[in-house]
């Protein structure tokens, strides 16, 4: 008798190499905003916050840095070099500079598994085009990217908020970034209706700036701006306000000067912007259906994204509207949280993400 020689069938290896494949392939949510970048990897949380700031050397056209060693740089550059966010208002506004900052922060978060291309999962503001979508998922897959989706802003937010988005209620999310405020009503796993205003954090940043222009006469960079409306900003005037001593260089003398600023002053330089904030949720309420508009009355609105963390935000929302607002957990990682869940649960969120509305 021939012995017979045990031969494995091939396609076990096959199936082995392709399973091992899929689950060694690294899941990235990332929340591409005009200010900072959020990258969350499940299992793992918010791996990495930096600014979305490229530093750029125009002569020999080459990039410097990116993140927190090219922000440190803004407005510190001689001419030949330039730091700048390549993103606005929440969309690409230098797609190479965009796809060479997605490079970078994807690399950094997948550190040693990086010899596998990731899926990644994108945050997009609510108002985003056609043209725009395809923008961020071709400077994903060229940043290295194996498939890239993007999802709406408003529906990851919801989703880090722990809001139950496949109810048959209405939920509304509130999520004020630094390039846009996106409004949405979501039941069903769907947006039933929202809005996308180009206001928001920047917009908020450059009017502390013009009114410290035009009442001091002094002129401020925008992370000076940035620091007044974190450390003493607020949405209504305050009883025991805050001050801050504000250094910057002077209109007339052009000599460096210092001068104190008040809460009540800081208000009184973004009303104009945080009006145009609560117009959006105002008409979104008015776009809402009677029997949606009466479950968020019951279930409140719900804040997220970092410039909703602006002192008493909710409390000017509720006065407003007449509905309670109040902050998510983790207000400023909700959408990153988002893409995470999202990542994991993807047969369950398969009908919100992949909604085009």
């Amino acid at each position: 008798m021939v012995p017979v020689a045990f031969v494995k069938p091939p396609q076990t290896s096959t199936i082995t190499a392709t399973y091992m494949r899929f689950s060694l392939t690294p899941k990235l949510g990332i929340d591409l905003g005009t200010t900072y970048t959020l990258v969350f990897v499940p299992g793992k949380g918010v791996v990495l916050r930096e600014p979305s700031v490229v530093a750029v050397s125009e002569q020999e056209n080459k990039i410097l840095a990116v993140g927190d060693e090219a922000k440190e740089m803004v407005g510190r550059t001689p001419d030949d070099i330039v730091a700048y966010r390549p993103m606005k208002d929440g969309v690409i506004a230098d797609y190479r500079v965009t796809e060479a900052m997605l490079r970078y922060y994807m690399r950094k978060a997948t550190s040693w598994w990086s010899f596998f291309r990731p899926d990644v999962m994108i945050s997009v503001p609510a108002g985003v085009t056609s043209a725009e979508r395809r923008a961020v998922i071709e400077a994903a897959v060229k940043a290295g990217a194996r498939t890239a989706q993007v999802v709406k802003e408003p529906i990851l937010a919801a989703i880090g908020a722990g809001i139950p988005i496949h109810e048959a209620r209405g939920h509304m999310i509130v999520d004020i970034g630094g390039g846009t405020t996106d409004v949405a009503v979501i039941s069903l796993g769907g947006i039933v209706a929202s809005t996308s205003v180009k206001c928001a954090g920047n917009r908020i940043d450059e009017a502390i700036t013009a009114h410290i222009k035009k009442t001091f006469n002094l002129a401020i960079g925008d992370k000076t701006a940035e620091d007044i409306k974190i450390q003493i900003g607020s949405a209504i005037p305050l009883e025991e306000e805050l001050t801050m001593t504000v250094k910057g260089r002077d209109y007339l003398t052009g000599l460096p000067r210092s001068v104190e600023l008040s809460t009540n002053e800081v208000v009184k330089a973004i009303g104009r912007e945080l009006r145009e904030i609560v117009k959006a949720i105002r008409d979104v309420l008015q776009d809402t259906p009677p029997e949606l508009a009466a479950d968020i009355i019951d279930n409140g609105i719900i804040m997220s994204g970092g410039s909703s963390q602006l002192r008493n935000l909710p409390e000017l929302v509720f006065r407003r509207t007449g509905v309670k607002a109040t902050l998510a957990d983790d207000a400023l990682y909700s959408v990153a949280k988002g893409t995470g869940i999202a990542l994991q649960h993807l047969d369950v969120y398969k009908k919100a993400i992949l909604s085009k509305r």
